[in-house]
């Protein structure tokens, strides 16, 4: 995905230090990954789940074309 030398990845987070400040730069860390790992959460569907949704969208048709 991206790659990131050392010099580059120095550089932002210097540069994140200045726009955040010392205070909130852990604040921003922490929000940045929940939102990777619900990110990555909802983008892997499970298999079983799916199945479950799937079966679930199968029966209300199912009922709605018994009315």
């Amino acid at each position: 995905m991206f790659s990131f030398s050392m010099p580059e990845l120095v550089l932002v987070l210097v540069i994140a230090l200045v726009v955040f400040g010392p205070g909130k730069l852990p604040e921003v860390g922490k929000a940045i990954g929940k939102s990777l790992q619900e990110f990555r959460k909802a983008t892997t569907v499970e298999p079983e789940a799916e199945q479950k949704v799937e079966a679930k969208k199968t029966e209300e048709v199912k009922t709605e074309e018994k009315k």
